[in-house]
């Protein structure tokens, strides 16, 4: 989606309305500089040093929604918050992509990217629901799809609108305007629909998921090339390890309309995939804590909004086990 389409857009910003006009302003944030709120909260935008899990909070309480951090080194000790309200969250040491509504009635939605000191660099409209957003790991690129019918990738019923963007304003387009090779031919159908993109560090190659009639493909994209290419069937929302070597994602054990996803890793040498003993379904993006460890999220049970983070080895050694409680979207800034 380009800059000249983007309209007038009202948004809600730690309670205070703001209304933007452009998709490429600068906006300080000199309220968010680590000072504690009356209920004791530290808030502040730049991140803490050293390596940090960037997430959305879903604790009850006055925090919820809001995008968070705490130290990868102890992610049980109290976290950092930012201010911003994001539905799903990407963050490297210099961006933070943030997906968010816009209003109450009616509900809208945008893509919103920042900088490392809070300052709001672009943002865009959303045609629905944020699903995914990624950053390339040189924070030059970023991604995000959104559905445009249904909320769930469950069953058929839903369609989305994948992009890629330069951070600066060069878009690239949707990935429904690439060309797509199935067995080595371009396929085209009604249905064909792309989602979840992972960047690969030349920012050329990119994964996400193609789906049609049906079946669910990882694809390795190619920007430049303007191409998508099938690798293997029964795959989505790819995430590439930091060594670029494996790509982790959903796989359904189910059916279409009965999905049961689990984990799998592919490894992109040996074209063989593992599909990892999770003992819990997952409908999420996998995030890398480092080239053993995924990260994922899951809705927590028996309530409404409230999440956990958990960890699983890339080699199938172990089952998951709670990386984080009251958490969602993590992102590892490394």
């Amino acid at each position: 989606m380009s800059a000249a389409r983007c309209a007038l857009v009202a948004v809600i910003l730690t309670g205070t309305l703001v209304a933007a006009t452009g998709c490429a302003v600068e906006r300080p944030r000199a309220d968010l500089h680590a000072t504690p709120s009356p209920t004791g909260i530290t808030r502040s935008w730049t991140l803490p040093d050293g390596p940090r899990l960037v997430f959305r909070d879903t604790r009850q309480g006055p925090t919820f929604g809001e995008v968070a951090s705490v130290a990868l080194a102890a992610p049980g000790g109290a976290p950092t918050m930012t201010g911003f309200a994001c539905e799903r969250v990407y963050a490297t040491r210099t961006t933070l992509s943030c997906m968010s509504r816009t209003g109450i009635a009616p509900v809208g939605y945008r893509e919103t990217l920042y900088d490392a000191a809070g300052r709001e660099i672009r943002y865009w409209p959303l045609p629905g629901p944020p699903s995914r957003t990624r950053l390339s790991p040189d924070s030059t690129l970023a991604a995000w799809t959104a559905f445009v019918d249904g909320e769930s990738y469950a069953g058929v019923a839903f369609s989305t609108v994948t992009d890629i963007s330069d951070v600066h304003g060069v878009d690239y387009g949707a990935l429904a305007t690439f060309t797509f090779l199935l067995d080595g031919a371009a396929y085209s159908a009604t249905d064909l629909n792309f989602w979840g993109v992972t960047f690969a560090a030349d920012d050329n190659l990119f994964y996400a998921t193609a789906a049609s009639g049906g079946r669910t493909w990882l694809v390795r994209g190619n920007l430049r090339g303007r191409t998508l290419v099938a690798l293997h069937e029964g795959a989505e929302c790819p995430s590439l390890s930091p060594d670029g070597a494996r790509v982790a994602y959903k796989k359904n054990l189910g059916t279409v309309d009965d999905p049961r996803w689990t984990l799998a890793v592919f490894d992109l040498a040996t074209r063989t995939e593992r599909v990892l003993p999770l003992t819990g379904v997952v409908d999420d993006q996998a995030e890398w804590l480092d080239d053993a460890t995924l990260l994922f999220g899951r809705p927590a049970a028996g309530t409404t909004g409230d999440a956990d983070i958990f960890s699983v080895p890339a080699d199938g050694s172990a089952p998951e086990s709670v990386f984080l409680r009251h958490a969602w979207s993590p992102s590892v800034v490394r």
